[in-house]
């Protein structure tokens, strides 16, 4: 596989940054997650890093370097990723338990397949024009099609479903989409589809490489949220890029074996002290990420 990816996060007006995001392959598959801890909950940041360990773990293990049935493992995913965000408020005897949302994507054998839950989403565009991207499980977007009453006094953005919730989660496995080169995909949380116009973020993401579109859109997002703006966060890869090199983002997957595992995401383990990360962690690893995928582009004959 060839592709390029590139990825920000940025702390909005919030008290902190509780989004979280990550990628990890094998020589034949790729798995790229974006979470969004939910305020009005506890340690919403330690819910969305909970979701990424747990669906990269079992990722791990079924990668072979391939996943037998992709829309399966996807649903084991998530479902893996609520019940262990669920046991970590169980083992501390919390009152409320941590909520995050989540959005993941599958790539292999050059198609696309994606889950998710709440209202981070992905976005997929091919020769600048939107193809298809999520719809949020919020009232205004899905409420009629699961049958639900909205209560009195409740607005139509709120969501019905998130992972961590004492109800099972309502979910989305949606795909496969077919790529072709240069098709981009864009995950994001919703500082930053809440503070743009979609067709901003289509223009933009459609007319430049990855390393510049994502770049420009988190800072357009945070200016236009303003001091009290949410926390901004996205990711996004473009496809068989002709060029890696130039874009200098370029990840290829030739050069590892099949039994290799790559990673940005910490492998899940129920002894990870995951509620030590800090704001100024997270983005002192998207920088060193990045910087190596510079790195290895620069190598590249």
């Amino acid at each position: 596989m060839k592709f390029s990816v590139f990825q920000v996060s940025r702390k909005g007006g919030r008290q902190k940054n509780e989004d979280r995001m990550g990628y990890c392959y094998t020589r034949q598959s790729g798995l790229f997650l974006l979470a969004d801890g939910m305020g009005g909950h506890p340690q919403g940041e330690v819910a969305a890093q909970i979701a990424l360990q747990a669906m990269t773990g079992l990722y791990q293990k079924r990668a072979r370097p391939l996943l037998g049935d992709v829309p399966d493992f996807l649903n084991d995913a998530v479902l893996a990723a609520h019940h262990q965000i669920l046991r970590h408020a169980s083992e501390r005897g919390m009152l409320d338990t941590p909520r995050t949302t989540i959005v993941g994507a599958v790539i292999q054998r050059g198609t696309a397949t994606w889950a998710h839950c709440g209202d981070s989403r992905l976005y997929i565009l091919r020769d600048g024009k939107l193809l298809t991207r999520t719809r949020d499980h919020s009232y205004l977007e899905q409420g009629e099609d699961h049958n639900l009453t909205r209560p009195d006094g409740v607005s139509r953005h709120v969501l019905f479903t998130c992972l961590g919730s004492p109800t099972r989660p309502l979910f989305d496995v949606s795909g496969p989409v077919k790529l072709r080169t240069g098709d981009k995909l864009l995950l994001c949380s919703d500082g930053l589809w809440g503070s743009l116009q979609e067709g901003d973020i289509v223009d933009q993401l459609g007319a430049a490489p990855v390393s510049q579109a994502i770049p420009e859109l988190v800072e357009m997002a945070l200016r236009n949220g303003g001091s009290h703006g949410d926390n901004v966060t996205a990711m996004a890869i473009e496809w068989e890029t002709p060029d890696l090199q130039e874009l200098m983002r370029g990840i290829s997957t030739d050069s590892i074996t099949d039994g290799e595992f790559a990673s940005t995401i910490q492998s899940s383990n129920a002894d990870v002290q995951v509620d030590d990360l800090d704001d100024a962690a997270i983005e002192r690893s998207i920088a060193e990420i990045n910087a190596a995928i510079q790195r290895s582009a620069q190598r590249k004959p």
